[in-house]
């Protein structure tokens, strides 16, 4: 019984996840996994009830918040390096220095971010405005428009947003925690958004005054 051969979805609700999770697993090296003539996956029962026993406290790790978002900023690092951010238009209106700028202002997200999913919601509010107000001052500074500087962060937020389903699926998260973490993603990067466009048009005003 020990040895006996699993397929991938009696593997899968052993392990008690999705049998996607389970070929993702197999397919990165994280699981042993067998593979027959025909390229069929199988699995040991001993092998997987020993996985099971040794990786449940650093799953539960995986899952943690701050786990979940260090994995989820060195996603968005791999992704604004292979050359999405050149393609946007209001990128291409910036100089050499603007652009690192806005790069630097990225990171202030991310971290923004990772904390405010360990902080309460009034810390979160403080730190969402001050996001906004250096991502609106800084399309001013550069020229960029209105639309410009909400098309800036919204290419960050997008980028950050796709990380974060793309980790949450790879760990499997549970459907309650990634709507929670969903929800308070949306909640903290739409303060940004409000605070940006409110700052924007105070300092427009300040200036004709």
């Amino acid at each position: 019984m020990a040895d006996e051969w699993l397929s991938l979805s009696e593997a899968a609700e052993m392990l008690g996840v999705h049998p996607s999770t389970v070929r993702l697993w197999s397919d990165k090296g994280i699981l042993p996994v067998h593979k027959t003539q025909g390229g069929h996956r199988r699995y040991r029962r001993s092998e997987i009830s020993l996985w099971a026993q040794t990786n449940s406290k650093s799953r539960v790790e995986a899952l943690k918040p701050e786990s979940m978002m260090q994995e989820v900023v060195r996603n968005v690092r791999v992704q604004i390096s292979e050359g999405s951010l050149e393609a946007e238009a209001w990128y291409q209106k910036l100089d050499a220095e603007a652009r690192m700028q806005y790069r630097l202002s990225a990171r202030s997200l991310f971290h923004g971010l990772m904390n405010y999913v360990t902080a309460n919601d009034e810390e979160g509010a403080t730190e969402a405005y001050a996001i906004g107000y250096e991502y609106a001052s800084r399309a001013r500074r550069y020229c960029l428009s209105y639309v410009d500087a909400a098309k800036a962060f919204l290419f960050f937020r997008d980028t950050l947003v796709e990380s974060v389903v793309k980790v949450c699926g790879e760990a499997n998260m549970p459907a309650s925690q990634s709507s929670q973490m969903y929800s308070k993603i949306h909640r903290f990067t739409d303060g940004i958004l409000i605070s940006l466009l409110q700052t924007y048009e105070s300092l427009g005003h300040s200036r004709q005054s």
